[in-house]
């Protein structure tokens, strides 16, 4: 009915079960209804519902599940790819009715999508796997239309992710402001989408000097990136900025453990290029438009220096206490240039590996929203949950506000004290929204679930897509 191959995986939508199958894979939400000889062998191996074990036996991979539905499903599928990728199997069948219940075809190509990701560019032996996912729709209650609109759908948003862990997942040395650039081109050709590339002479001439100084030292000139997606008949505007840091060496503050995975600081630039990805084939009744300050923060002669005062797009003069505080110094002169190009904003997002900071207050894994209206939180813990992006809400302390004063300059890039240092940095970031969009403005800092040296849930090592499942949930819920 369907099929869909990124690299050496190919899934496909089938109506009855093909017999040369290597293996099935069965969800169970409990033991019951299997035969005495498998529940014994998986009493042995240990399994466990609770601990989403998984077992292959007789060709058949078992995995246990505490719900058939949402993150635990995605979960569930994404372990049972990872198995079976240890395997010589190469075909896998599995019918979308389980015990009774159809599963929701929208998180199980999650799972196998975003469990099954690799990233082997920089591998001298090939792992090239070549594995063929089958998913029988025969039983499925909905029509071919609607599983083929999900299916379409969702294969194109975890393309959009897994092409984001790519980008983030590249080394400096292949992924720098011109590749960024020229990668946001071909989305802009392959989606119909505007697309705007600016380098230091326009920064320099838009008084953008809070970013460009940032880039000043690296032999990479530092690239603003503004995409655009137009529907004819718009219900209104959404800005999402990124961070797009293609590495952060922390400057002349330099960073005490060498920069180690400092090639993840261009994450939200990176969501950006994958939320853009998605345009053509969504279709959303909203004008969305992805701003990227591509930059790379290095040493040098050339370097901007602390106790230096840089003025930003909007006038606002900065002292540099930090230069390794660079992140906020390029998204407040892309935040001031979203607002200059584009009126009539309905939400303006941000996001970025801002802070260590948020990952010591919520944890790794999780994203911190921070803005003014209570209505916009609510709405994005409400993305989160749909789409399983972990978020928590950080609240705008009016007491850290004195935190970025400056005896030189109107504020600091780096607060007085550390403490609520994610709170200090969206303060900071709220010197460059306008009156009017204060309360359609929302910081997302994604340190924490941008990038991983270790698996976790459907996430594999590295980079995870953070942002873009979250942002296109909540276009996509809009009215």
């Amino acid at each position: 009915m369907a099929s869909y191959t990124r690299d050496t995986m190919k899934i496909l939508l089938i109506e009855e079960k093909n017999t040369d199958t290597d293996i099935e894979l069965v969800i169970l939400k409990s033991l019951k209804g299997l035969s005495k000889k498998v529940k014994k062998k998986l009493y042995r191996l240990s399994f466990s519902i609770e601990k989403e074990s998984v077992e292959i036996i007789d060709n058949i991979c078992y995995v246990g599940i505490d719900k058939l539905k949402g993150e635990s499903l995605k979960i569930g599928c994404a372990k049972s790819i990872q198995k079976i990728n240890q395997t010589n199997f190469n075909t896998i069948y599995l019918n979308i009715v389980q015990n009774n219940k159809e599963l929701k075809l929208n998180k199980i190509l999650e799972g196998i999508l975003l469990g099954g990701y690799s990233f082997t560019k920089y591998k001298s032996k090939s792992t090239v796997l070549n594995k063929t996912f089958s998913i029988d729709i025969s039983s499925s209650k909905k029509t071919k239309k609607e599983l083929s609109l999900q299916y379409n759908n969702t294969l194109k948003i975890m393309d959009s992710v897994n092409i984001v862990r790519d980008i983030v997942n590249t080394t400096p040395e292949d992924f720098y402001p011109q590749t960024m650039a020229e990668k946001a081109k071909l989305i802009a050709k392959e989606n119909s989408l505007e697309c705007k590339i600016f380098g230091e002479d326009y920064l320099e001439k838009s008084g953008m000097n809070a970013m460009l100084a940032v880039g000043r030292a690296s032999r990479h000139e530092s690239k603003l990136i503004h995409l655009s997606y137009k529907p004819k008949h718009s219900k209104g505007k959404i800005v999402i900025v990124g961070k797009g840091l293609t590495y952060d060496s922390g400057g002349l503050s330099l960073k005490s453990t060498g920069g180690l995975t400092m090639k993840c600081d261009k994450s939200g630039g990176s969501a950006v290029l994958g939320i853009m990805n998605t345009m053509s084939t969504l279709n959303y009744e909203y004008e969305v438009h992805g701003i990227i300050g591509a930059v790379e923060n290095m040493i040098g002669g050339d370097a901007y220096k602390p106790d230096d005062v840089l003025v930003a797009k909007n006038g606002t003069t900065i002292e540099v206490r930090n230069t390794d505080a660079e992140g906020r110094l390029v998204l407040a002169d892309c935040l001031c240039y979203a607002q200059d190009e584009i009126k009539d904003i309905d939400y303006i997002f941000d996001m970025a590996t801002l802070t260590g900071a948020c990952i010591v207050g919520l944890g790794e894994y999780t994203t911190g929203a921070m803005g003014h209206s209570k209505k916009l939180k609510k709405k994005i813990i409400h993305s989160s949950k749909k789409s399983g992006e972990l978020v928590g809400v950080l609240p705008m302390n009016r007491y850290l506000m004195n935190k970025m004063d400056s005896k030189i300059a109107d504020i600091t890039n780096s607060a007085s004290s550390r403490n609520g240092g994610a709170i200090t940095a969206s303060i900071f970031l709220n010197n460059f929204i306008k009156k009017e969009n204060k309360n359609r403005w929302l910081h997302l800092d994604i340190a924490g679930a941008a990038y991983k040296e270790e698996s976790w849930g459907y996430n594999p090592f590295g980079g995870t897509g953070a942002g873009v499942r979250l942002i296109l949930d909540f276009i996509s819920r809009l009215k």
